[in-house]
């Protein structure tokens, strides 16, 4: 069978783009600047995306590339030991899919609804068994892109949805700038306050915003650097995909932040904004159910591709790890999928599925989608950077090494202690009061010197790894 591979750089571009640009960059993004003082946000945020996202957006896209391979294969390529590692990778990565699907046929209902002018409210969709339905439409449409392939699904899709998202994104920012507190909005977003760059939580807000956004440490970017061609610039490829997903998070603010203070809404809501407060304000707007429609289509397709992108890691893995084909294992893993989401989806419903006295939808983000992905990103960055010894990996990344060796490991384990600490928040539901210097600089120093404490510690044992292997080549 014939590998697969990308058409063609900017089909790769699309669809990496694609994978990047979510749901994450639109109501989370905004959520999170609220909570955290505007323009200040972007400092730390900026700083995020290119000393950290962008190398180990290299690192992934580099290793799939020279293994030319699946999440899972990967890992055991660096030794057995470190295949239960990709397995743990690739099942964080469905479970988020699981209720990220859940999410995405949400706003599928509302854009149907507006599109067809009933202008539903959250609890009135929530009362029925539209959230149901709506998950079962997204899943299916999902599972039915990564069946046709790279080239004729992913890529094909990528090609529609992304020129279409950015179309809305700038006919919705020019709409933005004819609402009458434009001008604040724009002031609260690029105008920074200083002072609260002492506070760690708002470091660990923008380090974490910047990992969930670009998708970066789920195992998407290895697995689409897999279908990359050999003589592709991943830095400068990086580097694109890094300012594009940037550029969307800031144009979603300017839509959704003059919308906010021109109808006197709070700016540090996150699902509550995009599924309540805003549609009153579309009800009450010029052209409202235009700006609704544009909204909600905008957030269905960049939800859409994010969702391709991480069933596409769980069907390489299949195929790879069977003999079934890619349309076989694409059913498998979506029907595994939708029953892994049922639950999530039934708890904003009639039923109101609970556990522990908590909707499951919630208790599955504020555990595996808190979680997983800072945990994946660290095992991508030991595995592939500490323990493996690949060449053409050390190479692609070039005088990045030493960031993606040291730096990256170090913020994303703090990031990880923070969101233990309930310093950050979790990734859909920001709807709590913003803590602010609850940690401050003395607990990120001391955190600072225990990792240093422990790689001392362990220097000698990833030394006498790299040896071995280099040995048994």
């Amino acid at each position: 069978m014939t590998p697969e591979r990308w058409s063609s750089r900017l089909g790769f571009l699309l669809a990496t783009v694609g994978a990047a640009v979510g749901l994450g960059n639109v109501w989370r993004f905004s959520a999170v600047v609220g909570q955290n003082g505007g323009g200040a946000y972007l400092v730390p945020y900026l700083l995020a995306a290119f000393v950290c996202a962008v190398p180990l957006l290299v690192l992934e896209l580099s290793v799939g590339r020279t293994l030319r391979t699946d999440v899972v294969s990967a890992f055991r390529s660096v030794g057995p030991v470190y295949t239960a590692f990709g397995w743990l990778v690739v099942g964080g990565v469905l479970l988020i899919l699981s209720y990220y699907l859940v999410l995405t046929g949400w706003v599928l209902g509302f854009l149907l609804s507006w599109l067809g002018g009933a202008e539903t409210t959250f609890a009135a969709f929530t009362d029925g068994w539209a959230p149901v339905g709506a998950f079962v439409a997204t899943t299916v449409l999902t599972g039915a892109v990564v069946s046709l392939g790279v080239r004729g699904g992913i890529e094909r899709l990528a090609t529609v949805v992304m020129p279409t998202v950015f179309g809305l994104l700038v006919v919705l920012a020019l709409y933005a700038t004819t609402l009458p507190s434009w001008g604040r909005a724009a002031a609260f977003l690029f105008t920074p306050d200083f002072s609260v760059l002492s506070e760690f939580g708002l470091w660990s807000a923008a380090f974490g915003q910047v990992f969930f956004s670009m998708s970066v440490g789920q195992g998407i970017m290895l697995t689409y650097g897999s279908y990359v061609e050999a003589d592709a610039d991943l830095l400068q490829s990086s580097v694109v995909i890094t300012v594009i997903d940037i550029a969307a998070a800031i144009t979603a603010g300017l839509v959704i932040f003059p919308i906010v203070f021109s109808f006197g809404l709070q700016p540090t809501l996150g699902t509550e904004l995009a599924f309540t407060t805003l549609p009153t304000a579309f009800a009450a707007m010029p052209f409202g159910r235009v700006v609704a429609v544009a909204f909600f289509g905008l957030l269905f397709f960049a939800a859409l591709s994010s969702s391709v992108a991480l069933l596409e890691v769980g069907v390489a893995t299949a195929t790879n790890a069977t003999r079934l084909s890619r349309a076989q294992a694409t059913v498998g893993i979506t029907g595994g999928v939708f029953l892994l989401g049922v639950p999530s989806a039934l708890s904003y419903s009639p039923l109101g599925l609970e556990l522990l006295g908590r909707p499951v939808l919630d208790l599955v983000d504020e555990s595996v989608g808190t979680f997983a992905l800072p945990i994946s990103a660290i095992l991508v960055t030991l595995v592939f950077v500490w323990v493996a010894d690949f060449e053409a990996v050390h190479e692609d990344l070039g005088r990045l090494y030493p960031v993606v060796r040291y730096v990256v490991p170090f913020v994303l384990v703090a990031v990880t202690a923070a969101k233990v600490l309930g310093v950050a928040r979790p990734a859909w539901r920001l709807l709590v009061d913003h803590v602010r210097g609850g940690v401050g600089f003395p607990t990120a120093i001391a955190v600072f010197v225990v990792l240093l404490g422990l790689g001392w510690l362990f220097r000698d044992r990833f030394a006498d790894i790299g040896r071995s292997r280099r040995r048994s080549r």
